[in-house]
């Protein structure tokens, strides 16, 4: 009995031992703290609320460091898309807040997945969600689905603070909460009244920062898949145990991944497997040197020829230690004359070692609209990272060197609007010539557009009749295939005689209205198949996305709202539309009376995704 009370004491000893080092680890709330590119003040009475949260998160070790072993698989493949967009490191902490790092984590507000999207929001941020894919369930696209939305967020208030907020409550929320002061602001003060959702985030960031520092047991290689494969063959390619490839894809929830667009496959890798990718090597460069870098083993070599990768369609060499412009040419296989011109550099210009460098001419334009400079960014570097000429930088945003302070937002794509005491980049307009008739069941003739100083008002093409004239009354057009007729002007003086208007083009093309589905289809693939949104469908149809849709149901492709003239007033179109922050291209479609198809294939769009400030073609070119 001796024996076992002094048993139980050592215990005791030990388990209180330990209780003290883990109390004695708890990170503290410091005064000050960095988030983003701002200093966060924070004042005793949050401190006290925010220490709480992290001596919380703290008080049960098993609990923590699952969660820190998490973050140390998935965190490195975060931390590259957010460079990718630009997005500030710290948001990575706010996926152990809203999810725990688990993947097919479900809230009861149904939203889903590592950063916890409702379906219609991630499909707003051009994520695939249906019976066959959701990739709120992939880390990498996920990823990047929540960091263009801190992007959107945080091009309307100009504070990082404010986006994260917004992730929460919306922008709309945050717009009616907080001072239009703060907008740009470096230096900002956290109290007991700061929104909760913030102080929960802080909480976070302060306890997991350092402890989530260094390699975790698994890590995850991320594989650009552009055919259709099955989970478990690709399981055998690349020597992974198939149940634990289908546990790090659960994206993939039928075990196949498409072929409609490139999928990010997760490979998790732990410090005593090998993984075979050598079949790989060419196909996905990045892949392999992500390997490297992790020390996976048993890896084939790769040429540095097969290491470059594309920037904005550009091909580029990463530059290595004791690189020169001469070394890097000869390396990449380059002239050295034509590789210093693509780079906007001299013979002497110092090679930054990580740096990419391009291998052909780089592009006029950018594929994003914007950029914010950040502390110890150039022009150039600028112009590096976007694969975008230098000139083209420094017309678009009217500067005379290539010196730019952080926090400037650059325009990548377009000349930035001159100050007040300048001019209005000239926007030209759609004409539709009200003289002439629209006919649904004829043919289509393509708009053209006429400058300012000839602006007029324009009917909306959501008429419909079989001989429409502004005096004439509707008819519901017939169900079915149908062809659509518009006239318009083009950019000559303006005639109210029909004997001088110019010739026009005529261009035909059908109209389904309607799709009945077959066996096997699924919302995702209908409106793939029409270039049209999922939630699109959603709305038009009545649809419950639980209860998903039938074989033999018919769906309505179009709202098939028809407007009369006295519901519909005469307006005026803009040629192009600038997008704000709660637009999508189902709202923007509606309001200038054209179909997503035709925003997609006038604006070269590959998904149903829209930028903050982005410019939409809103009339066929």
């Amino acid at each position: 009995m001796h024996t076992f009370f002094n048993y139980m004491r050592i215990l005791i000893a030990l388990f209180l031992a330990a209780t003290v080092r883990a109390v004695a680890q708890v990170p503290q709330v410091p005064h000050k703290m960095h988030f983003a590119d701002m200093t966060l003040t924070i004042r005793d009475d949050a401190r006290r609320e925010i220490q709480k949260d992290v001596d919380a998160l703290w008080q049960s070790p098993k609990h923590f460091n699952i969660k820190v072993e998490r973050a140390k698989t998935y965190f490195p493949v975060i931390e590259k898309i957010f460079a990718e967009e630009n997005v500030p490191d710290d948001f990575k902490y706010l996926v152990i807040q809203e999810s725990a790092l688990i993947a097919d984590a479900v809230s009861v507000s149904n939203a889903v997945g590592f950063w916890q999207f409702k379906d219609f929001t991630a499909m707003e941020m051009g994520l695939r969600v249906d019976k066959e894919v959701d990739e709120r369930l992939n880390i990498a696209a996920a990823s990047r689905g929540a960091a263009r939305y801190f992007k959107k967020n945080n091009f309307y208030f100009n504070n990082w603070l404010y986006a994260l907020q917004a992730y929460q409550m919306g922008a709309g929320g945050v717009m009616k909460s907080v001072s239009e002061s703060q907008s740009g602001a470096r230096h900002m003060e956290i109290t007991s009244k700061t929104y909760w959702y913030v102080k929960k985030y802080l909480a976070h960031k302060i306890a997991f920062e350092e402890a989530v520092k260094g390699r975790g047991q698994i890590q995850v290689l991320t594989y650009e898949n552009k055919t259709k494969k099955l989970l478990s063959e690709f399981a055998k390619e690349v020597s992974v145990d198939e149940t634990e490839l289908k546990n790090y894809n659960k994206w993939a929830k039928l075990g196949i991944v498409p072929d409609d667009r490139v999928y990010t496959i997760l490979i998790p890798v732990s410090a005593d497997a090998s993984v075979n990718l050598s079949a790989m090597a060419v196909a996905n460069p990045v892949l392999m040197t992500d390997a490297r870098k992790n020390n996976i083993p048993n890896l084939s070599t790769v040429s540095s020829q097969q290491k470059k990768t594309k920037i904005n369609g550009i091909a580029t060499v990463q530059a290595i230690e004791g690189d020169t412009p001469a070394k890097l040419a000869e390396r990449a296989g380059a002239d050295l004359s034509d590789f210093l011109k693509w780079n906007d550099i001299s013979i002497s210009t110092r090679i930054i070692p990580g740096e990419s460098y391009m291998l052909a001419k780089k592009r006029s334009r950018a594929t994003e609209a914007y950029h914010k400079v950040t502390a110890g960014e150039d022009l150039w570097k600028i112009s590096q990272r976007y694969a975008v000429q230098l000139k083209r930088l420094r017309k678009y945003n009217r500067l005379k060197s290539d010196d730019v302070e952080p926090g400037t937002m650059l325009w990548l794509s377009a000349i930035r609007p001159k100050d007040s005491n300048g001019q209005e980049p000239i926007r030209t307009v759609v004409e539709v010539d009200n003289t002439n008739t629209f006919n649904w069941s004829s043919e289509v003739i393509a708009s053209s557009v006429i400058t300012p100083l000839q602006e007029k008002t324009v009917v909306s093409p959501a008429v419909a009749s079989s001989n429409y004239t502004p005096d004439s009354s509707m008819a519901q057009p017939d169900v079915g295939e149908q062809q659509v007729q518009m006239v318009v002007k083009s950019s000559e003086p303006t005639s109210t005689s029909k004997e001088e208007l110019p010739s026009t083009k005529v261009e035909s093309y059908p109209i389904k209205t309607e799709h009945t589905v077959s066996a096997g289809e699924t919302l995702y693939g209908i409106a793939n198949q029409y270039k049209v949104g999922v939630m699109d469908l959603v709305n038009w149809n009545n649809l419950d996305l639980q209860a998903g849709i039938k074989p033999g149901q018919v769906l309505k492709l179009s709202d098939n709202q028809i407007v009369t003239p006295s519901q519909q007033p005469l307006i005026t179109k803009a040629a192009v539309h600038e997008v704000k922050p709660t637009d999508t291209l189902y709202s923007v479609a509606r309001k200038y009376g054209v179909t997503i198809k035709d925003l997609m294939d006038w604006n070269n769009k590959k998904d149903f995704s829209l930028t903050v400030g982005e410019t939409l073609k809103v009339a066929a070119p």
